[in-house]
């Protein structure tokens, strides 16, 4: 394990995680001493929990595969202020490549109207590191990542990369692609009532088709769900936006000062900004906050279109971020739909149970 020279301590148990998602007035309001205090028990025990989970699944040890050697692919090292942050996309990445970029000298003016994406400017100052590199510049640094509920986490990336993906760009080709495979043809003649007009225009179009792929143009959660269980069944790269984090940041072989979660952003990282004295030069700030409907609803409605051997298949794919950063898949359980017997595949869960701790990392940035 990378790792720095202070001994780890065990906080006593100090509150629980929950949503203190606040306004802006509270977001510029400094922490108290108190606060502070608070936020530092609350992660040592996040560090303990991380630590005693990583010994448990034996992911502390050394070895080759992608999970027990260090992966400094997606860190960012910032030597000046002496900050190391591994970037984890949809878990407040916006905010913090803006911020690192801030920190690499850009002004938030020439940010604010330049057309590169942010992670292309970050990289002009931040080039990726060798574990060498990693290793020396944790000595001297706080060095943090940002979590969120795997399942939020994953809907987000959905939305933000498949639902409204821009056009000719890679994630609608993937989208189009998803859609061909996983969509189930709709036969014209036992169609609901409902869809008639459509159907009959379509099918005038050409009298020799008698199905259609119909619906959004876009693929489904459940279409996505299904693509992302079969890539992780066949052990092949992952999308960056949705490999696990365990595999992103290997947190069981880099040691992380600072454990911040987005249940908890803005004072996690009000106590991040302060603990580096940084309040000066970046402010707290949530960028990309999502659209639409409020993230619970958006939860429960998505997820309650999966069935219950999806969701925990995709609990298989994310089981050690559930386990590292004391998350739970059990409400999302509890609301999918039971499954058809007929149509659930024999070893489906066991599958990917078996293969996800090999599952690459598409680098695409």
């Amino acid at each position: 394990m990378i790792c720095k020279a202070q001994v780890c301590k065990v906080a006593e148990q100090f509150g629980n995680d929950t949503n203190d998602q606040s306004s802006n007035e509270n977001q510029a309001k400094p922490l108290t001493q108190s606060e502070m205090e608070a936020i530092e028990a609350r992660m040592m025990l996040r560090n303990w929990h991380l630590t005693e989970r990583c010994a448990f699944y034996g992911l502390d040890q050394a070895g080759n595969d992608s999970l027990h050697k260090p992966n400094p692919w997606e860190f960012l090292i910032n030597k000046k202020y002496h900050l190391v942050w591994c970037n984890v996309f949809k878990a407040a990445s916006t905010s913090w490549m803006y911020n690192f970029n801030l920190l690499a000298g850009y002004s938030p003016q020439f940010l604010k109207k330049s057309q590169v994406v942010p992670l292309t400017l970050a990289r002009k100052k931040y080039p990726r590191p060798s574990v060498a590199q990693l290793s020396e510049a944790l000595n001297t640094s706080i060095s943090f990542l940002i979590v969120r509920h795997p399942f939020e986490r994953l809907l987000s990336a959905y939305n933000d990369k498949l639902k409204y993906a821009l056009p000719h760009t890679f994630h609608q080709k993937l989208g189009n692609m998803i859609v061909r495979k996983y969509r189930k043809a709709v036969n014209f003649e036992r169609a609901d009532n409902a869809f008639h007009p459509l159907m009959n225009s379509v099918h005038s179009k050409n009298q020799h088709s008698k199905q259609r792929k119909l619906g959004s143009r876009w693929p489904t959660f459940p279409e996505f769900v299904d693509f992302l269980l079969f890539e992780a069944k066949a052990n092949t790269y992952l999308d960056m936006h949705w490999t696990p984090v365990t595999n992103f940041c290997t947190p069981c072989q880099v040691k992380f000062d600072v454990i911040a979660k987005f249940e908890t952003f803005e004072d996690d990282q009000k106590y991040l900004i302060e603990k580096a004295g940084l309040g000066s030069i970046i402010k707290p700030e949530h960028k990309n906050t999502g659209k639409g409907k409020n993230t619970n609803e958006l939860l429960m409605s998505h997820y309650a279109e999966l069935t219950k051997s999806q969701v925990k298949g995709l609990y298989q794919v994310f089981k050690y971020d559930f386990e590292l950063f004391d998350y739970s898949p059990d409400e999302f359980i509890k609301i999918a739909r039971e499954d058809d017997p007929s149509s659930v595949k024999s070893n489906s869960v066991e599958y990917v149970q078996l293969n996800i701790d090999k599952a690459k990392v598409l680098p695409f940035s």
